[in-house]
């Protein structure tokens, strides 16, 4: 589901945030905030409105091969959403503008094609350049834009220069250049093409012709793309010879028609969408060679109903690697395919504990002695192994997870990766030696919540790291964590969009309560300054859901300040089935979607209710996607705990949704009707009496929008009163400077109407 990237903007642009008793975050060294004598209130308009306040924060960092540039995709000051390509010579030891994404925009709309692909990489809402890729040679880069693929020249003959890649036509699928640069495959009209980057031959089908409209080649299915995190269909060899390549048919997935419901019409299309208990695509996997004269089918076993999870080349190109999971997601295998013949041998499998599931990973590095540095929850908990010559050995342990492998460097044998050692709301960058891995070396600061990259040799970290008051800041590091140069510093001063805001910033709070079965749930709470004797209202944002995680010590964004701005305390607590806390916690939710972590919400709200400063009878709660579906079950299970609830896209009919997040969770709705049945929000919809706002996008193609009519109809056929927001055209993603500030005003309007308005 990754429904994490559907929460509302403050959690998007951070990971959110973090924890016994209410004591202020203090403020900590090499902070980078400056604070303002004054400043103005915090409307929603202004959180919404370009530049984002949260200032400079790139994406897609990246350094050339040759180590001059450190390239990112930046924002337009004028334009949050529209991106360019920068890059800092290191050489200059300054910053330029490497592609103006307005010089060479052309204006075409994407295709649907183009757009469902961008929805699944949680991107639909960019625009300009989303992606780029360095060319062998760091002379140029490889910038898809506006559906057109354009080779962009940055040093030698070239610089300056920007053609488009001969042959295509517009609108081709995940573009990728070959390991020595110089072709280039893509994806168009369902089969896969390779060509020359250098135009000496316009790009050729590699893979077969196909009279069926459901065969795709080339291309990862809609779960793959959904569930696994996994968006491409195809992996070239270390040489560039030779390409693994997906072909997937979708004729025995059943059809969704799905409505996009604009404002000048309405577009049906018939979509292709495994529904829990229903037919998958069908996927098998292919050794294609580059010249499209040899094709060898990879033999996947005899059980067609599996998921093709990861696909990978050893270093050397002379052995495949598949990850082969089944349809229960109990069992995960690793093969071993000889890419000459196609054959295979299983390397080892991975087993989830009784109750709980596979987590997918791409925490996994394959060495050139070929051996495995490999992710593994066996021990109850994310951790590092290294699999050499058939055997395991565990390289990291204890009560705490490895969140991701970064780096090795394999000629001094250091590893390097993120996780939550020091603390859990506060991820950190840890390396150790292979030889002594019981020695962690922390690269990175605990007053920051930290994520990085790193470069294939496992020599240069790149590190994104935030803090309370401190937006996300990014720097170069070399492998022992010194920082080199700041990629971006984004201090919160003089013209930074923040800066006239900083003096009213609120700190975040952080301490734990108890669950039922005593684990330590982890709370946050942003108030506005405590008035002796007033009691607040309370706006509690929840998620709820498996694989995420809501509460963290990094920028909590802007939207929840100007919430507090507006005389509400802000309040989000973990509970049971969340991530990052080991297999028990998480798999709390097994069978049982609806019940321990509404179970904890409500103790979270007694919490609440317990402090002197909360009005009680004002504690509102706000869930958007699985967050939805949790506002449904709670106001459902607990009338009169909250003083409002509202639903943004919701769950509602587990049957709903896709076979891969809900099977791994709920099992097959054929054999265990009754676990649906009581997951469900429908059955129960009767027995809401507490104000309930129901928002939903009219063009949803992840939570589609019968999930909101079904309860619509079902609340009404009850005589249940409630209120409702539809927005015409928006997907899952319901955003834009005009149309966010729309859905959050309408938010609290709704609020101010049943009482729990601040007044202000």
């Amino acid at each position: 589901m990754r429904l994490l990237t559907s929460l509302p903007v403050c959690v998007l642009a951070a990971t959110v945030l973090a924890v016994a008793a209410p004591v202020l975050a203090a403020e900590t060294k090499d902070s980078a905030v400056t604070a303002s004598q004054a400043a103005p209130a915090l409307s929603l308009e202004r959180v919404f409105a370009s530049p984002g306040l949260a200032g400079p924060v790139p994406r897609a960092v990246k350094l050339s091969p040759d180590g001059r540039y450190v390239t990112v995709l930046r924002a337009r000051p004028d334009d949050r959403e529209r991106y360019d390509l920068w890059g800092f010579d290191r050489k200059a030891g300054e910053w330029r503008m490497l592609v103006d994404s307005k010089k060479l925009s052309s204006g075409r709309e994407l295709s649907e094609a183009e757009k469902m692909q961008r929805e699944r990489q949680r991107i639909g809402d960019l625009k300009g350049i989303v992606s780029y890729e360095w060319t062998a040679d760091s002379t140029a880069v490889l910038v898809p834009i506006d559906g057109d693929l354009l080779l962009a020249g940055l040093d030698g003959p070239i610089a300056g220069t920007a053609r488009k890649i001969a042959g295509t036509k517009g609108g081709e699928l995940d573009p990728s250049l070959s390991p020595k640069g110089g072709h280039i495959a893509f994806v168009r009209d369902q089969r896969l093409f390779v060509g020359a980057v250098d135009g000496a031959s316009e790009p050729q089908p590699v893979t077969p012709a196909e009279t069926a409209s459901t065969v795709h080649w080339g291309e990862a299915e809609f779960v793959a793309q959904e569930e696994m995190n996994r968006f491409k269909g195809y992996w070239w060899s270390a040489d560039g010879s030779r390409l693994a390549v997906e072909r997937f048919d979708e004729a025995k997935v059943g059809t969704v028609t799905r409505a996009a419901i604009g404002a000048e019409g309405t577009k049906t299309f018939e979509q292709r969408y495994p529904v829990a208990g229903s037919a998958n695509a069908e996927v098998s996997l292919w050794v294609v060679g580059a010249d499209g004269k040899s094709r060898v089918q990879v033999d996947l076993g005899a059980d067609k109903d599996i998921y093709l999870a990861r696909v990978d080349w050893a270093p050397d190109g002379k052995t495949l690697y598949v990850q082969r999971e089944n349809r229960a997601q109990s069992k995960l295998d690793m093969l071993k395919v000889d890419p000459a013949t196609g054959k295979t041998e299983v390397l080892f499998t991975e087993t989830a504990a009784q109750g709980s599931w596979i987590n997918l990973s791409d925490a996994y590095r394959f060495l050139a002695d070929g051996s495995l540095i490999w992710l593994s929850e066996r021990d109850g908990f994310a951790h590092l192994y290294h699999y050499k010559a058939g055997q395991f050995t565990q390289l990291t342990k204890g009560p705490w997870v490895v969140t991701d492998l970064l780096g090795v460097d394999q000629k001094s044998g250091r590893v390097t990766f993120v996780g939550t050692k020091d603390d859990v709301l506060a991820p950190q960058v840890y390396a150790f030696d292979l030889k002594n891995p019981a020695k962690l070396d922390r690269l990175t600061d605990l007053a920051f919540h930290n994520s990085a990259a790193m470069d294939r040799k496992g020599q240069t970290l790149v590190v994104t790291r935030s803090a309370d008051a401190q937006p996300p800041q990014s720097y170069l590091a070399d492998a022992s964590g010194k920082r080199l140069a700041w990629i971006e510093e984004n201090r919160v001063e003089g013209m930074h969009p923040y800066a006239p805001y900083l003096a009213s910033h609120r700190p975040a709070q952080f301490g734990t309560i108890p669950a039922e079965d005593g684990s330590p749930l982890h709370w946050m709470m942003i108030t506005p300054p405590l008035e002796p004797g007033k009691r607040y209202p309370v706006f509690s944002y929840h998620y709820g859901g498996p694989h995420a995680q809501v509460v963290g010590k990094g920028w909590q964004g802007a939207l929840a300040q100007a919430i507090v701005d507006k005389g509400y305390i802000y309040f989000a607590i973990d509970g049971r089935g969340s991530d990052n806390r080991g297999v028990k916690f998480e798999s709390a939710l097994g069978r049982a979607m609806g019940s321990v972590e509404v179970a904890d919400q409500l103790a979270g709200a007694r919490y609440l209710k317990s402090l002197a400063f909360v009005d009680a009878a004002r504690v509102s709660t706000f869930g958007w996607s699985y967050g939805g579906y949790m506002t449904l079950k709670m106001l459902e299970q607990h009338p009169g705990e909250w003083a409002a609830g509202i639903a943004v896209a919701p769950v509602t009919r587990w049957e709903l949704y896709d076979t891969h997040y809900t099977e791994r969770y709920l099992g097959d709705p054929n054999r265990e009707p009754k676990v649906y049945a009581a997951s469900g929000a429908l059955a129960e919809a009767a027995k809401i009496r507490d104000p309930l706002m129901l928002i939903h996008g009219m063009a949803d193609d992840n939570v589609v929008f019968e999930n909101s009519t079904a309860l619509i109809a079902k609340l009404q056929g009850e005589a249940v009163p409630f209120e409702m927001m539809l927005y015409p055209g928006f997907t899952h993603r319901i955003g834009g400077p005009k149309v966010s500030k729309h859905l959050y005003e309408t938010v609290f309007r709704f609020l101010d109407r049943h009482g729990v308005g601040s007044g202000q």
